[in-house]
């Protein structure tokens, strides 16, 4: 580890010492334990107090907070998870991270991901009003199959109404603004849910529309627009939300939920090249973008069965359906370009991802009968993604059609030891998985080259263990090993071959990207003080890192990679009223860049995020209650990058005020409430000669939010 990290590392005993004194708490009435939360992204109904690994768990009322600032599903992870990467305020995710490493997010359990052309949009593809909560499991896992490497964000929508309460549901209108009110710079919102139980079946609908305008910077500029990767602001988006259950006898239940989400461009703007030389952020001005306007289209649905009395255990099946389009904004570009269609450098094309999965889970848990304390999980899970890349305005493909079919059955132990106190746990997944090419040529810029398809294929296994122990019951100490895996970029792999009589099966690496999390933790929570700490590291000896290539465009590496880091959280709920929290994060990353061994390059600013150190207070009294927050991203420099992609740092306060009136709730937000100015982190790390891309972050921005439950 570094000096830096090192001496971060080095608070942990003061941490400790401090858990006695506290642990006195624990024996009130009033103490918090810990196994009051089931985390269902985990798969195995087990308390907190058995997991072993670091969990947040993001609440309704978080969630309403974070969107009082007009926050996104993605923001709200952001603004709370310790070690995720600051938001790039784009529809693009690409290089947001969660502890150096992808995370795999899911709705319900269904992945969102694109793994096999992984564009980074899956943080846009629902509503975060309609989220009743967000859980976190940090660190690679593979519980949930492909694409965990650096965690599981679990959006958990909203559940089965209550039969006794008739109609329920809540209702919301809000407003957005820059602080001197342009015109072009309002969006709003509007959304409803509501849902009833009418005895053996239940139903809840919900529909929310929002328009955002303009993003305006500290310095009253628009900010710039990434016509490529796609825009948040100056768009609409959709969402659209349908659950039904019906409850079959006994303890059997069969529930059904269909997602549509759907975000487009405007096209109102083009964008303005700043200047890094000088300071000049990217700007934007009124003007007809050309093209199709980039756009998320996203449909999910799934349907579940549980018995929760089969053979003693509890048996979920679910089968699920998951259908993709990100459209990506045009140019002409010069892989783009084929004289047989037009002069070259005067093609104007743009490129759309489409993802189409078929999946299934089923599982039993249950007790392992004559071994007390002894619980199993046992499943299989398959999927078939079907993914490909096309140019929408000529028709052609860039990335051909790529299919992605896997089987995967795995083994979950659990012991419960010492009058539950102790938790012992132990797993095992196989991945069996093929990928399927048909012949096809390559764009004309990289030859054109005719590739023979074929079906590689790998076998990995996978493995976790860990140990969770309780002190006392509020006090909890853990330590795990876990893998997870991910599939290399195989699309910009495919679309870029330039080399003639390739062959699928040869020239295609696919060995998957496993990563090994080890970290060590605890938890303290008592009645008035809740403290968390954990150390952690995550390798791979066959990594896969985005770089910069000069056109602009990323490509693929496969490296060995390390990160180190240390996440510390803690409030203090100092009296009824106010509360005071905070959390801190630092990671170090590394790569073996030419390939001797040694671990010889920092992880840059695409890979990694910035150390990070979270600051808040909440005050409630009556009808009103009042919370700000700072987010401070600490200045970082990369050796073996250009100097000028070293990051500066920031911090940004943030403000929401809240009232319960008569008639709903009012809410005020405003994000970076001191009207900071700062270059977005993803911007002040890569392309040091990119003047397109110099994206200045959203400066002071107000949102009025109505809530009305009912």
């Amino acid at each position: 580890m570094s000096p830096r990290l090192l001496a971060t590392v080095a608070l942990l005993p003061l941490l400790l010492a401090a858990l006695p004194a506290a642990a006195q708490e624990a024996a009130t009435p009033d103490a918090t334990l810990l196994d009051e939360v089931v985390v269902t992204a985990s798969r195995i109904e087990t308390p907190r107090s058995a997991i072993a690994a670091t969990v947040e768990i993001i609440d309704a009322e978080a969630i309403v907070q974070q969107t009082a600032l007009a926050a996104s599903a993605v923001d709200t992870v952001a603004a709370l998870a310790p070690s995720f990467s600051p938001t790039r305020q784009k529809l693009s995710g690409f290089g947001e991270t969660l502890r150096g490493r992808s995370p795999l997010y899911l709705v319900d359990g269904v992945p969102q991901s694109t793994p096999l052309r992984d564009d980074s949009r899956d943080g846009y593809t629902i509503d975060p009003f309609f989220i009743d909560r967000v859980e976190v499991i940090f660190g690679s896992n593979a519980i949930q199959g492909i694409g965990a490497t650096g965690g599981v964000v679990n959006y958990v929508t909203a559940r089965k109404p209550s039969e006794a309460e008739g109609l329920t549901g809540r209702m919301m209108a809000q407003v957005t603004t820059d602080d001197e009110l342009q015109g072009d710079g309002v969006g709003a919102k509007i959304a409803a849910i509501g849902g009833r139980d009418f005895g053996a079946f239940d139903l809840t609908l919900g529909a929310a529309f929002e328009t955002r305008g303009a993003y305006y910077d500290a310095d009253g500029s628009r900010v710039g627009f990434d016509g490529a990767q796609g825009e948040v602001q100056d768009s609409q988006a959709v969402s659209l939300l349908a659950r039904g259950g019906w409850d079959l006898g006994g303890d059997r239940r069969l529930e059904g939920w269909v997602n549509r989400f759907d975000l487009e461009g405007d096209g109102d703007y083009v964008t303005v090249a700043g200047d890094r030389a000088t300071g000049v952020p990217t700007t934007a001005v009124r003007g007809a973008a050309p093209g199709r306007q980039p756009s998320n289209a996203v449909t999910s649905a799934a349907l579940s069965y549980t018995d929760r009395d089969l053979f003693g255990g509890v048996l979920r099946a679910q089968v699920f359906a998951h259908d993709y389009q990100g459209v990506f904004g045009g140019g002409s570009f010069p892989d783009f370009q084929d004289p047989r269609i037009a002069p070259v450098g005067t093609l104007f094309d743009q490129s759309a991802n489409n993802s189409e999965k078929l999946g299934f889970k089923i599982d039993w848990q249950g007790q392992v009968p004559g071994l007390t304390g002894l619980k199993a999980l046992v499943g299989l899970d398959g999927l078939r993604d079907r993914t490909y890349q096309e140019l929408v305005l000529t028709g052609r493909n860039w990335v051909p059609e790529t299919a992605y079919e896997s089987l995967s059955p795995f083994l979950q132990l659990n012991q419960s030891a010492l009058a539950g106190r102790l938790s012992l746990s132990a797993g095992v997944r196989h991945e069996s998985a093929k990928l399927k090419v048909d012949d096809f040529q390559t764009l004309y810029a990289y030859g054109p080259q005719t590739v023979a398809g074929g079906e590689p294929g790998f076998e990995e296994t996978l493995f976790n263990v860990g140990a969770a122990f309780e002190v006392t019951p509020a006090l909890l100490v853990y330590g795990s090993f876990a893998q997870g895996f991910t599939m290399p970029d195989v699309g910009r792999v495919l679309r870029g071959i330039n080399r003639p009589n390739q062959d699928v099966d040869t020239f295609l690496n696919v060995e998957p990207v496993v990563s090994d999390n080890t970290e060590v933790g605890v938890e303290y929570r008592g009645a008035r003080v809740e403290l968390s700490a954990a150390v952690f590291r995550s390798e791979a000896e066959r990594g896969s890192l985005l770089n910069r290539l000069p056109s602009g465009i990323f490509e693929v590496q496969r490296q060995a990679t390390r990160i180190d880091g240390l996440e510390l959280k803690g409030l203090w709920r100092a009296t009824d009223a106010l509360t005071l929290g905070g959390s801190y994060a630092a990671l170090d990353g590394q790569s073996d860049s030419d390939g001797d061994g040694d671990l010889d390059r920092d992880l840059n600013g695409a890979n990694i995020s910035p150390d990070r150190l979270l600051l808040w207070g909440e005050y409630e009294t009556g009808p009103i209650a009042l919370r700000l927050q700072a987010q401070t991203y600490l200045a970082r420099d990369f050796d073996g990058e250009p100097a000028a992609n070293g990051f500066e740092g920031y911090t940004v306060l943030d403000a929401v005020a809240r009232y319960e009136a008569g008639f709903g709730t009012v809410s005020l937000g405003v994000q970076n409430l001191l009207d900071e100015q700062y270059i977005s982190y993803f911007s002040d790390t890569q392309g040091p000669t990119d003047n397109l891309r110099y994206f200045a972050g959203r400066g002071r921005t107000a949102t009025v939010t109505l809530t009305r439950s009912f």
